[in-house]
């Protein structure tokens, strides 16, 4: 449990220690690292087809611009600067936004930058077992006839996103790099809803288990809980602002034709953190109910006892009246002395039980 317990902070809370007394703009990796390598692939296309292949010589990016009406730079891994490094040096991009790239704590945000616009959020999952949500922090860089994405580790929604792209399905070949930075915005809020609904189905278990048999482990899938909540709160929250601070940018970078898609994730995004907020309600709750169900076990326990022992209260009595070392006592000679007391103890025992049972005491 304890090495659970610490493997779930990790994930959660990286350690920042490593950037304390630094210059601004210094090129830091902070967080874990999600891929064995750092991949960079570019895919070009427009409305008439499109092409993708993985990038080895990092100084030939900016050579796939204009080619294609949009050209989507995908980069999986940050673990190596030096190579994100380099990705920014080809798209000037400044030191400050390479250094928010980098550090995987950041808040998501939305920054209108001079030709470009920074955006940051963070991907969600799901581990069955624990209940935990793990994030990702996602980075987009948007300018005028291009998307350059920064990726922890490999993004299946990203990989539907570029499906999507090579069938050419949907307007997304017919629009610009707005519409790609919506898409990929969108398939992450989405599967928000999907983990959501997972974690919607871990409570209500949760909630069985709490009310029937409450123990040590379930009050550590509380807390599990409680925490991924609460780390999911934090990401989606400024979600809200950076689709907004999108939704205010103005031509070239966002076309009026995205806004209406823009203000449907606004939507979505206000949805999710009502759910996510009805399931912090719920979670705080449990630890009151677990806390409740305790004490009932622990009363019900002691009414079974109290109830026993005063049952067996005449009982000690009758055996400790007649353990006495008298010889004058008339029952000690009795032929049916023996029968006598145990009748009495049966009686006893009878008429107290009806007694509680008509009290509702048992």
């Amino acid at each position: 449990m304890k090495n659970r317990l610490q493997r779930s902070r990790k994930t959660r809370y990286p350690r920042r220690s490593k950037k304390t007394g630094l210059p601004p703009g210094t090129l830091v990796h902070v967080g874990e690292q999600h891929a064995e390598k750092v991949t960079v692939s570019v895919m070009g296309y427009d409305e008439s087809g499109c092409v993708e292949q993985e990038v080895t010589d990092l100084g030939e990016l900016t050579g796939f611009l204009g080619k294609y009406a949009v050209t989507w730079i995908d980069v999986e891994g940050l673990h190596d600067a030096d190579v994100i490094a380099k990705v920014g040096e080809s798209f000037n991009l400044h030191p400050l936004v390479m250094e928010d790239i980098l550090n995987t704590t950041q808040r998501p945000k939305a920054e209108d930058l001079d030709g470009y616009m920074f955006v940051v959020f963070r991907s969600l999952g799901f581990e069955e077992e624990l209940g935990d949500i793990p994030t990702e922090q996602v980075s987009l860089v948007l300018g005028p006839n291009y998307v350059i994405s920064f990726q922890e580790g490999k993004n299946r929604l990203f990989e539907a996103v570029k499906a999507r792209i090579k069938a050419g399905r949907g307007r997304i070949r017919k629009s610009g790099p707005d519409y790609l930075a919506y898409c990929l915005i969108d398939a992450t809020v989405d599967n928000y809803f999907v983990v959501l609904e997972k974690l919607e189905e871990k409570i209500e278990l949760l909630e069985e288990d709490l009310v029937t048999k409450p123990n040590p482990d379930t009050l550590n899938t509380i807390h599990n809980l409680k925490m991924s909540i609460n780390c999911t709160r934090k990401g989606l929250w400024p979600l809200r602002e950076v689709v907004n601070r999108l939704l205010d940018c103005e031509p070239p970078l966002i076309q009026q034709s995205t806004l209406p898609y823009l203000r449907d994730v606004y939507d979505h995004t206000i949805h999710a953190i009502e759910i996510i907020e009805a399931s912090r309600d719920i979670i705080s709750d449990m630890l009151d109910t677990y806390l409740s169900s305790l004490s009932f076990r622990l009363n019900e326990i002691m009414k079974v006892l109290t109830v026993i022992g005063t049952i067996f209260m005449p009982l000690t009595f009758l055996s400790g009246w007649y353990g006495m070392n008298f010889k004058t006592m008339p029952e000690l000679d009795w032929r049916y002395g023996y029968v006598m007391v145990i009748c009495i103890a049966v009686s006893v025992v009878l008429t107290m039980a009806i007694f509680f049972k008509r009290k509702h005491w048992w």
